[in-house]
């Protein structure tokens, strides 16, 4: 007989995190199960693959989230099924659990390669602390072997897709390759090194304004990154990248920032998918035809009051999980489900060194520059989890601004990464 709770959440990022925090202050019974023991600020992952904060700053144990939440059970484990009409998960080893009330489903969601041949072997994907730490040592190989080089070896980095993820990871590496570079190697490496973004659209930061985009895009070229817009990636080689436009470019190490889609948990599920394999909930965020079924995060396809569909960002995940779980205590206590009241705080990312672009409330009111980079730097450090995540984060990014060096450290060679990621991750 499957082992039952009140409530159970699939996914410990930030809409399975506020869902079971909500749920474990009003006493309710809830187990909350990740593949992972920890809680992963995602928006930094960038900044951990170019060192400029280390994983005990975007990462904090889930047991230390919920230890004065005695109703909260966490459980590191992988989740190989969802049964929605039943609401019950089978984990990998076979063990099922049932909620009486309700299943919340976060499992966040993976790269997507868009079938391009090649991309899924030789590209890095950039959404897991794990991912973060693979390129981040694969960055350092490629830099000491160009530096230990008699024959004048270059270091030449490609990143693929020009939203958010991408640029703020561009406009990374080139800072390191323009700040840090000189001060580590000696001689003429920084010379030698270049990064490009490339995209099939002819902009950057999609989903902002133009007057954003044109900023993101100066900027970036001002910190000598190279911009290929307007142009598929048609193959991803291990010395480069191929386009529909019959171009080649050399790259030795290949970023794949061209999107996100549903993981084989949810492709299984049965449950309605919509664009991008995610999930298609109603306005309260459950899912059609399954009750007490909620679906939230990266995994769901959620609309505004207005029917827009909302992006997948980490402050659209947080505040669903909290809105998940106030339906549910609102459904124990024999009250309806409202539908999802999402406050709107706009859209924000960081180019480089002092250079951000924010585009603030629903009124999209923008900012740039230097006020943008302390507006983007007061938001996520506010929005991290934990005091001593965020003291540590803000010790690392003083010391990486004013000493253009880094601090941390990567254990491991990529080789061994590269067989940790190319094996089959179990769900959630």
């Amino acid at each position: 007989m499957a082992e039952t709770y009140e409530v159970i959440v699939v996914g410990g990022g930030f809409a399975g995190i506020e869902a079971a925090t909500k749920l474990g202050r009003a006493g309710v019974r809830t187990l909350l199960v990740d593949v992972h023991g920890y809680h992963q600020f995602q928006p930094l992952l960038y900044q951990l693959a170019t060192a400029q904060i280390g994983v005990s700053e975007l990462a904090r144990p889930l047991r230390s989230i919920f230890r004065r939440q005695p109703s909260v059970r966490v459980l590191t484990a992988g989740v190989a099924a969802v049964d929605p009409g039943r609401r019950t998960i089978t984990l990998t080893d076979g063990t099922v659990y049932e909620a009486d009330d309700a299943l919340i489903v976060a499992c966040g969601a993976e790269a997507n390669f868009f079938d391009t041949p090649g991309a899924r072997e030789n590209a890095y994907p950039l959404y897991s602390a794990t991912d973060a730490t693979r390129l981040g040592s694969k960055l350092v190989a490629l830099l000491d072997q160009a530096d230990k080089d008699t024959e004048q070896k270059s270091m030449n980095v490609a990143v693929v897709g020009a939203g958010p993820t991408g640029v703020e990871t561009a406009g990374a590496i080139a800072d390191a390759i323009n700040y840090v570079v000189p001060k580590l190697f000696a001689g003429d490496l920084a010379k030698r090194c270049s990064v490009a973004l490339v995209d099939m659209v002819d902009r950057t930061l999609g989903g902002f304004s133009k007057k954003s985009q044109a900023y993101a895009a100066s900027r970036l070229v001002e910190r000598g990154v190279r911009l290929k817009l307007g142009s598929a990636v048609t193959e991803v080689r291990e010395d480069g990248l191929s386009f529909a436009d019959g171009a080649t470019m050399d790259a030795d190490l290949v970023i794949w920032a061209g999107g996100l889609k549903a993981g084989k948990l949810l492709r299984e599920s049965g449950m309605p998918q919509g664009r991008g394999g995610r999930i298609d909930v109603a306005k309260d965020l459950t899912v059609p035809g399954y009750e007490g079924v909620y679906v939230l995060g990266d995994a769901a396809n959620i609309t505004d009051d207005r029917d827009e569909r909302l992006p997948q960002l980490g402050s659209v995940a947080k505040q669903s999980g909290g809105w998940a779980a106030r339906n549910i205590l609102a459904q124990r206590a024999g009250r309806p489900t409202e539908p999802f009241g999402y406050k709107d705080r706009g859209y924000m990312a960081m180019i480089g060194r002092g250079s951000a672009v924010a585009e603030l409330g629903r009124g999209r009111r923008l900012v740039r520059g230097p006020a943008a980079f302390l507006v983007w730097l007061a938001v996520h450090l506010a929005l991290l989890s934990g005091a001593s995540q965020k003291a540590r984060a803000l010790v690392s990014w003083i010391f990486a601004f004013l000493s253009h060096s880094r601090q941390h450290v990567f254990v491991g060679s990529p080789e061994q990464a590269d067989v940790v990621e190319r094996t089959d991750r179990p769900a959630a």
